[in-house]
Formats: C-alpha cells, structure tokens, sequence
C-alpha cells in the first residue's frame, strides 16, 4: 500500500533501560543531557532512553526499521554511543530517505530523576539533536513497577513525518 504523499506518517517508539548496578558508577545520560550525581542507565551505548525513544519513533515512521536494527549490539561502531549522538543520526537517515522531519513528543516514565528543573533544556537539547521540534514531557508511576521501584526507566515517543521527495 502507498500513503498518499500529502499525508504524513506517524511512528511510535518506545525504550526502556534498567539502572546500572549501584557499585558499578555509571554518569546518567537523559533527553541529550547529563544528570550528575544520579546513577547512570546499563545499555550498549549510553542508556539515553529518551533520545532512544525519539529515534526509534522516527525509524518506525518513516518504515525504516527500529532502533535495534539501526544501532543494534551487532552493531559495534555505535556501542558507548551517546543519545544525542544516535538521534542526530536518526534524523540523518530519515531525510536522507526523503522525508522531513514535523515533530516529536516523548513521554520519560521514572521515578528519578526529577526533571521538571531542566524541562526547558531537555526540550532544546532534543530539538537540537534531531533538528526538528521535540516536545518533552516526564510522569512517573506512583511507585508501582519496575519503575516505581526505581529499578529503571522507560520513555515513549511519536514523531511525525512527512514525504518531501514525491
């Protein structure tokens, strides 16, 4: 089936990564920024769940995979990969297959950090990376389930794109 070149396409992403072990220090990366002081998420490159999800958003938009079949741990140039860095990435990919980019929200799930501080400079830091307007936004779960626990996070996000080569 062919989508018609004046309707736009809509992907939904979602990651989730759990927190490193507490005796191994691990620098926290969230929404293309650095949290200090809060332990650091396990994952093949940074554990950036909310730059993962907006980039898995854009792959499934756009019908060009996922973000492990992009990024994935057979893939070892992108292994320690910081989030921003995959996003900007992700971008790349998704107008180099003749798309722009309109928007993408994302939804952060945790418990920690707290992160209605830097709301604003999550919000830039994100649109910066992908060079397309992000909207942020964090809940948590009121303490029920692995993230309630603080066991670790999850982020969910939408992108919209559309076909500009047509």
């Amino acid at each position: 089936m062919t989508i018609p070149p004046l309707l736009p396409q809509v992907g939904i992403g979602t990651d989730v990564h759990a927190f490193a072990d507490a005796d191994t220090p691990t620098p926290l990366y969230l929404a293309c920024l650095h949290w200090d002081g809060e332990q650091g998420l396990s994952g093949h490159s940074d554990g950036d769940a909310v730059a993962h999800a907006c980039a898995d958003a854009l792959f499934s938009a756009s019908n060009l995979g996922d973000l492990g079949s992009n990024f994935g741990v057979a893939e070892p140039e992108w292994a320690g990969a910081s989030g921003s860095t995959l996003l900007a990435e992700a971008a790349r990919r998704v107008r180099e297959a003749g798309f722009e980019i309109g928007n993408i929200a994302v939804q952060l799930v945790a418990q920690r950090p707290r992160v209605s501080a830097r709301m604003d400079e999550a919000r830039q830091a994100l649109t910066d990376a992908a060079g397309a307007p992000v909207m942020f936004s964090a809940t948590t779960t009121d303490h029920l389930g692995f993230v309630g626990r603080s066991e670790g996070v999850m982020a969910i996000a939408t992108a919209l794109v559309y076909r500009v080569d047509q």
